[in-house]
């Protein structure tokens, strides 16, 4: 084996850590997004008088909906999910909150 060849598997090896990395970064913005559009789903409905929660999480992914949590306090709806991860062990939890703007 030359070095080449070293030099080869070293570069492919990084890349395809690059790679995971900004896949894993893509996943987690889209689950910002989707629990940012989910808090305010839910501060939407609470201002008509419907329950937060539950059209909070139903404005979840449905991949998402499982472990995802909400909660409404001191005006506030909030979404915690979990990242979807690529990364085995890896699993974040993000949260985002929306106001509830009573009129």
């Amino acid at each position: 084996m030359s070095r080449t060849d070293d030099r080869e598997r070293a570069q492919a090896g990084i890349e395809v850590v690059v790679l995971a990395c900004v896949w894993q970064a893509a996943l987690a913005g889209w689950a910002l997004t989707a629990a940012e559009s989910a808090s305010r789903a839910g501060a939407r409905a609470a201002m008509v008088g419907r329950p937060a929660t539950g059209a909070a999480l139903a404005a979840l992914p449905a991949s998402m909906r499982p472990g995802a949590t909400a909660s409404q306090s001191d005006g506030r709806v909030i979404v915690t999910l979990r990242v979807p991860s690529i990364v085995p062990g890896f699993a974040p939890q993000i949260s985002s909150s929306a106001p509830v703007v009573r009129q």
